[in-house]
């Protein structure tokens, strides 16, 4: 079969593949107990001038 050639059989086989639907999973949401920490000092001049300084190397 050349590169390109329509595989019927391959395609159906991917139509049945692709049709089914597994439900056998849990679809609950997992809970995540945490901290979040950010630095949020700096002024926006601070920030535009490092970002400034980034670009420009």
């Amino acid at each position: 079969m050349s590169m390109g050639a329509y595989d019927e059989a391959e395609h159906e086989r991917r139509e049945r593949k692709n049709s089914e639907v597994d439900a056998s999973f849990d679809d609950d949401r997992t809970d995540y107990e945490g901290d979040i920490q950010y630095e949020g000092g700096d002024s926006t001049e601070q920030l535009l001038e490092q970002f400034q300084e980034i670009q420009s190397n």
